[in-house]
């Protein structure tokens, strides 16, 4: 359980025709409590300009924060959630 996943989403705005872009970061990881495991999920939204690849940088920046702390943990771009969902039902 070191891992935390996350993904991007394109969020559709009414202002499309701008040269920003708002992007919904979603990061989902799962914790151990005795006998019950649990899934957190926290999102964010960054905004970017149409050709920027500001995803990369904010992996990185992320990655930082959390080797800081743990150097263990680990960012696995990908999703969880169903996969949690299906096994937990």
């Amino acid at each position: 359980m070191n891992e935390i996943f996350y993904e991007f989403n394109e969020t559709k705005s009414q202002t499309d025709l701008l040269s920003q872009v708002n992007i919904e970061i979603i990061l989902h990881f799962l914790a151990k409590i005795e006998n019950s495991l649990i899934l957190y999920e926290t999102k964010q939204i960054i905004t970017k300009t149409k050709n920027s690849d500001i995803e990369t940088q904010v992996i990185s920046a992320l990655q930082k924060i959390i080797s800081q702390e743990d150097k263990s943990l680990v960012l696995v771009k990908g999703k969880i959630r169903e996969i949690f969902l299906s096994y937990s039902s």
